[in-house]
Formats: C-alpha cells, structure tokens, sequence
C-alpha cells in the first residue's frame, strides 16, 4: 500500500500517526504496544486531525533516526528490532517505524517492570495490561495455551463429563478412553498422577467448571429495537462448551425471521432475514477462539431490529484479519480445544471459517459485516443496510392501515348513530296510529321502503317495541305496524335522558 492509500486509513490496532517526535514515554509505549500485539506502523510527520502531510525538516532526519533507535533500544525490554525508514512525498520527509509482532512477550518498558510497564494495543490507544494480560503474553512467549494448563484441585475421574462422553461419542463413534483424553492432551501426568487440563474443565459440566470459570458462558438477548434496553427474549447457555455453540445458534434462529424469497418453477425458496450460515460459523468461533483466561467476561448475541451482534472476550488473533477474509487464515489460541472441537465436527476444516462467511455473505447484498474491537475483545455485526427505508416504508404502511381503520371505525360508528336515530324515529311515527311499512317510508324522507328499514323494523319486532296490526298474516299488503306498551316506556325513558 502506497503512502497515499496509507495516510486514508484509520489509526487503529496496527498503525499510527504523529505530527512530530512523540516524547520519549509515548513513542515506549507504541513500540511495546505493538511488538505485543499484532506489529505495527509509526508514521511520524504525518498530523492525524486533519489527516495531512506535515513533513519533517531535511536535515533532523538522520538525528531522529538515532534518538529513535537510542529510545527502543534503551526503554524496551526485551529487545526489540525496528525497521526505521525515510519516505519523501511530494517533497515532504516522513519517517516510517515498522514493529514485528514480538517472539518473546511480554514486552514492557524498562523504567517500569513486567507488572506497570507492560501495554497493548487497544483500537487506537495504548493501554497498560493487567495481571490476566500479562499471564496470557507469558504464556504466547512460552508457546503454552492456557486451555493446555493443569487443574490440580481435582483428578480427572471425579470430573463430571458424562454429557461430553455421550457427545464424543455420538459424534465420532468412539468411546472417550484414557488413551483417548492422554492423546487429545485432555489430561496429562505430573508426577506420575493424571491431571486435567482447563480445557478439559470447560468442556465437563462439573462444579469445578462454574468456580474455575464462572463466564464461561453465553448470553443471549433479543431486544426491542436497535439499542439494549427492554428484552423479548433471553437466555443463559451455561453448559459445557462442546453444547454451547448448537444452543446458541437455535436461540438465534428462533428470533430472526424465515420468509419466501421467491420461487424457482413450483419449488419455494424459503430464506433467512440473516446469513445462518455466517452466523453459525462467526458463533462457533466466539466459543472456540475466546480467551478464557480473561475473568469476568462471557459471549454475548444481542439481537436487534436492525442488526444480530455477537462478542467475544478476547482480542482477534494478530494473525487474523478479518479484512481478508478470502485468505484462508487460520489460527487458534486454545490449542486444545481446537482439535477436539475438529474432532466433534465443529469446525470443520482448518482455515475454512472465515471462506465460508464471505460465501454467505455473497448471498447477502442487504446484510453488511462489520468488525470491531470494543475494549479487550470482539465483536462481530451483521447489520440490514437498508433497515432506516425499511422502518420508514413500515411506519408508511402502518400509517395507512391506520387511517382506513380509523375510516372503517367512523363509518360503523355512523351508521350505528343512524340506525340508533332510526330506531327511534320509528318508535315516534306510530306512537299516535298505526303506518304501513312504505308509510313509515315515507314520514322518514326516503323515497322507497331500503334495507335498513327492513333491518331495522325487524329488529323492533323482535324487541317488542312494535307490533303488527295483523300478525298472522306478516306479508298481508294491508299490514300496518303500532307501538306497544314497552315502546311507549321505552320512549318515556328516551325523554328523560
């Protein structure tokens, strides 16, 4: 990538800009920063708001390249190696530091020690690693996963992994022997007694699991439009992790919604508002790739109106980007972990997760993935790109039914009040004598005996507010119709309201 495509993009995990020489604390903190995490750039003569070329003078470059140097060389520890370069761009100097990613976390400031010296990279900033971080750095310098350490406080035979076994089992046809767990580094010997690992806690369902790791867990939220706040839905996966990622999914396909696309001949395409496919692969790999050595931090799926977000505790593995997702990347933090969810066909080819995503989000043009790193961990987006015109055409539609519903309500409301006035009208034309029906008719201003009146008279025979004159003969023409006794009272009650 050119200077110029460089200089577009946002400061972030790998790359940052500084107008001048940064003082000598925060260029330590970058450098260390950055052999910790994934590697990194610093662009200095390069001011960041607005984003522009500042240049720095000709003649200091080969002084700044020393003090540079003299800065990681003397405050970084261990050692660290930059790669320090001139650039000119349109007749402006610029100096580039390149940071590999460090083979020997943690890295730390010298001055400050392991414990108040050490930092990371966070988004954009510079962030001092606590005790869980620096545990995990030691343990990438040592080339140790923390799903590969012992738990000594129980044997592996009092742990409750019957759900596992029968898991296990089922999925690859084979009994979960000693050998077996010895192979998958399940449970390893120390001092001639077998131990369980922590990965092997995580995927029992024992006690020891909820007091080891008491986030091991998924949360899962539908919520009531487009920010947390009033919950549909939710539910706590608190199994062993094996189980977690099917609970997780169905949860999820209970809450979005299948609709008919279209059909193809007779046959019905039925589609999903969200790429399952994606989501189901984006959720599997939450639970395996998560740092569960992070405490106080479980998965979260938070379903929206607008958009499906699952997070992670855990930072993207700095070999991993998301940006590339055609690569066929592959990396994994829980080494133990990983084979054995293989094994169970959770994953189910090295390097094929994030294909598989971008396949289905091909499918997908109204669906965006976005990508981000919300303090010490991850989170991924699915978000209906045109989900503002959809609520505006929504809103529209309800608007409409609203209206025809409030005219269909004022025109039964009217027509009742009518009858009502009808009713009585009646009731007064033949309180004094009796009138045929096409007299009533008459005395009422219409021009022909209308259905209503039909409807209507009727309804005052049967309530016994009228009579008629010949009763026996209901269709006689010389058939005339008369107050009765409960109609005059009826009336009498109407004049006193």
């Amino acid at each position: 990538m050119n200077l110029s495509a460089k200089i577009e993009q946002p400061e972030g995990r790998r790359l940052e800009f500084k107008e001048v020489m940064p003082t000598n604390a925060e260029l330590a903190k970058t450098i260390v920063s950055f052999a910790n995490d994934a590697g990194g750039e610093l662009y200095i003569g390069i001011k960041n708001n607005p984003r522009e070329i500042a240049g720095l003078p000709q003649e200091n470059l080969d002084a700044i390249e020393n003090q540079l140097s003299n800065i990681i060389n003397d405050q970084c520890t261990p050692t660290i190696l930059p790669e320090i370069s001139f650039i000119e761009e349109n007749g402006k100097h610029i100096i580039r530091v390149y940071i590999h990613k460090g083979s020997k976390p943690p890295y730390f400031i010298t001055s400050k020690a392991k414990d108040k010296g050490t930092f990371i990279r966070v988004g954009s900033s510079n962030r001092l690693a606590n005790a869980d971080i620096i545990k995990e750095l030691e343990r990438q310098g040592q080339h140790i996963s923390f799903d590969a350490e012992l738990y000594f406080n129980k044997k592996y035979q009092n742990l409750d992994i019957d759900n596992f076994e029968q898991l296990f089992k089922a999925q690859t046809k084979e009994t979960l022997s000693i050998q077996t767990l010895q192979k998958l580094e399940l449970i390893k010997e120390e001092q001639g007694q077998a131990f369980p690992t922590n990965a092997l806690v995580l995927l029992s369902e024992d006690k020891a699991r909820n007091q080891l790791f008491p986030n091991a867990k998924i949360e899962c939220a539908r919520f009531k439009g487009s920010v947390p706040g009033t919950f549909i839905d939710q539910k706590s996966i608190n199994s062993s992790i094996a189980l977690q990622p099917e609970e997780a999914y169905q949860f999820v396909l209970r809450h979005i919604s299948q609709g008919t696309e279209d059909y193809e001949g007779v046959y019905r395409n039925d589609r999903w508002e969200y790429p399952i496919i994606a989501i189901r692969e984006v959720i599997r790999n939450a639970v395996i790739h998560r740092d569960y050595s992070l405490t106080g931090k479980d998965i979260k799926i938070a379903i929206f109106d607008d958009k499906l977000e699952i997070t992670s505790p855990g930072k993207l593995l700095p070999t991993v980007d998301f940006n590339e997702m055609d690569a066929g990347q592959s990396d994994v933090r829980n080494k133990v972990l990983a084979p054995v969810f293989k094994r169970l066909g959770i994953i189910e080819q090295w390097g094929n997760g994030l294909q598989l995503i971008a396949d289905d989000l091909k499918e997908y043009p109204g669906i965006e993935l976005a990508w981000k790193e919300p303090g010490i961990a991850f989170r991924v987006s699915f978000v209906k790109k045109n989900y503002q015109t959809q609520l505006e055409l929504q809103l529209e539609l309800q608007l409409e039914l609203q209206q025809e519903l409030q005219q269909e309500l004022q025109q039964e409301l009217q027509q009742e009040l009518q009858q009502e006035s009808m009713y009585t009208q009646i009731l007064l034309i033949v309180k004094e004598k009796t009138f045929s029906k096409k007299e009533i008719s008459k005395a009422l201003g219409q021009k022909s005996i209308s259905s209503q009146l039909n409807i209507i008279s009727n309804k005052l025979l049967e309530d016994n507010l009228i009579e008629r004159t010949i009763p026996d003969k209901p269709s006689s023409s010389k058939q005339q119709y008369k107050i009765t006794k409960k109609g005059l009272a009826f009336l009498q009650l109407l004049s006193k309201k």
